[in-house]
């Protein structure tokens, strides 16, 4: 690890500091991924969104650009289980100020004696490892200053039945804490947001709501369950995001963001 003798850099640790800095979305075409980069762009950084699927990228990117009217943004299709793929997505990003990792999918419920070992081993590969690989890949690659922003869920202080594998995984936040302390020398930052229960295609995939009015319904009524009577956009989540990517003295961070959902 390369040790820097000055300390990190003092900037705005306002959003409208990220302007003229680069970041790369891994799972940026759609849900809380597509939200933080329109709003980048919004605020005048550079934008590399990456996504599996190339016709629903370049609609990201199209959204992007036209949030942040003359912000350069980049799509690049990758699937970031795929090393490959993510060292091909740093190559055209370049040098790099912030990363945020978003992608990854919802493994459905099963009793742990119905585990088997191909199952847990895919939850891992598709959740873990690309957090590692991203790390890995990305601070050669990036600024004094800039940070990696994780993502994790609830279920890592509300496990439901069925989802031991998928809590599992919550050892994101563990790595969070090891990725600020390994990569404070070099003065970058590691940071893990906390969802609750997000109004995302994700999310409505897991709660089987579509993207027409029936599904806003079914949505907003499964939503007054929670404490603040509603599931949360995925702007509210991406601002979250924004925010530990711009204030230099937050690392090692476990923000939350659920509405009180883990009351």
């Amino acid at each position: 690890m390369t040790a820097i003798e000055t300390p990190i850099p003092v900037r705005s640790p306002l959003p409208q500091g990220l302007a003229g800095q680069t970041a790369v979305i891994l799972g940026g075409s759609s849900g809380i991924g597509l939200a933080a980069g329109a709003m980048l762009a919004s605020l005048g950084a550079r934008v590399v969104l990456t996504g599996r699927d190339k016709a629903r990228l370049d609609a990201a990117v199209e959204h992007a650009r036209a949030a942040g009217p003359g912000a350069e943004v980049l799509g690049v299709a990758a699937d970031v289980t795929d090393d490959a793929a993510l060292e091909e997505t740093f190559e055209r990003a370049g040098t790099v100020d912030h990363v945020l990792l978003t992608a990854g999918g919802f493994a459905g419920t099963q009793p742990i004696t119905e585990v088997t070992r191909d199952a847990a081993r895919g939850t891992f590969d598709g959740r873990l490892w690309p957090a590692l690989a991203a790390a890995r890949t990305a601070v050669p690659r990036m600024n004094p200053g800039g940070s990696i922003t994780l993502t994790s869920g609830n279920l890592v202080v509300r496990p439901r039945p069925g989802m031991t594998v998928l809590s599992a995984v919550g050892g994101i936040e563990t790595l969070t804490r090891a990725l600020a302390v390994d990569l404070a020398p070099r003065r970058m930052r590691a940071n893990t947001v906390r969802y609750g229960m997000i109004d995302t295609p994700l999310a409505r995939g897991v709660l089987s709501a579509g993207a027409d009015r029936a599904g806003d319904e079914a949505m907003a009524e499964a939503g007054l369950q929670t404490p603040l009577g509603r599931f949360g956009t995925a702007d509210e989540a991406a601002s979250a995001v924004l925010f530990l990517m711009a204030n230099p003295y937050m690392t090692g961070e476990i923000l939350t963001i659920d509405g009180g959902q883990d009351f």
